[in-house]
């Protein structure tokens, strides 16, 4: 989205609290970083969660311009702070994704107020994340991005993602249209409108806009992002061609839906636990400053 009024009002220019970085070391060494970065097993002190949390954000952000899912400086990615569920984590407006760290994130609370951090608070970071993360119990993290082929087919008099090619159908029952757009999300009732018409579903195609997806961690959504991009890109791709799409039959995309969720651990691992965590280590060899 395009900066708005700023709703949390500060001055112009981002002021990141001095102590934002006082959990993490002064110096990358590159084989511990890699080993932290990377790391799938789950954590249980509430400092070392909120820090691990703060790095899969972060990467979120790095990895959304590498594979060219961020816009600008707009857009926004949020994700409840760990043992909390009246505050998210946000980076402050003005940043390029590429340059997003983990000790820059604001704490935004449900009451429009800063927790942690310094820097601004564009609106409809506020106004559209704050009502999803409230209202949607899947929602502990929130992925707004204009991605050029998802967004694409939201300008369609029909948005629909087709079940016509093997990717598309991870998204089988689980993608919300919404129906209007209705300008600028300037507003907690527009929030709210966008909150309900996900519908319970893990992704919403936003008419004339962009996309919005949710999930229980940083790894899940951003699976979610990535798979979506690029089964919108395969089907811009396939539509191109100027002939017609011929669509799995349903009774094979649904036993498909069935091998998808049996299929879903590896080793005992998420399947999109390890991905992120392929994803980190390319990080951690190109731009290890990212968890910083």
């Amino acid at each position: 989205m395009p900066a708005g009024r700023g709703l949390c009002a500060r001055p112009a220019g981002l002021y990141l609290s001095p102590s934002a970085h006082n959990d993490e070391p002064n110096e990358i060494v590159p084989g511990e970083q890699a080993a932290m970065n990377a790391n799938v097993l789950s954590v249980s002190a509430p400092a070392e969660a909120a820090r691990r949390a703060k790095i899969d954000l972060a990467a979120c952000h790095r990895l959304a311009v590498r594979f060219g899912l961020n816009e600008g400086i707009d857009n926004h990615l949020t994700l409840l702070v760990p043992g909390f569920a009246d505050r998210f984590y946000l980076a402050p407006f003005g940043l390029h994704w590429s340059e997003v760290r983990a000790g820059e994130f604001l704490e935004v609370g449900f009451d429009g107020r800063l927790h942690g951090g310094r820097g601004p608070v564009e609106d409809t970071a506020l106004y559209i994340h704050l009502p999803v993360h409230r209202l949607e119990p899947r929602a502990h993290c929130v992925l707004h991005t204009h991605m050029p082929y998802a967004t694409a087919l939201c300008m369609l008099e029909n948005p629909r993602l087709e079940m016509a090619v093997q990717s598309a159908l991870t998204f089988y029952d689980d993608i919300s249209y919404d129906a209007d757009y209705n300008g600028l999300a300037f507003s907690e009732a527009e929030g709210e409108r966008l909150a309900h018409a996900l519908g319970g579903k893990s992704v919403l195609m936003m008419r004339n806009h962009g996309v919005l997806v949710v999930g229980a961690t940083v790894p899940q959504a951003f699976e979610r992002l990535y798979f979506l991009e690029r089964a919108c890109q395969a089907q811009v791709l396939a539509l191109s061609t100027g002939r017609a799409l011929r669509p799995i039959p349903d009774a094979v995309a649904r036993a498909t839906v069935e091998q998808f969720h049996t299929g879903a651990a590896v080793g005992g691992l998420d399947r999109a636990d390890l991905h992120f965590a392929a994803l980190k280590r390319l990080l951690d060899r190109s731009e290890p400053d990212y968890a910083t």
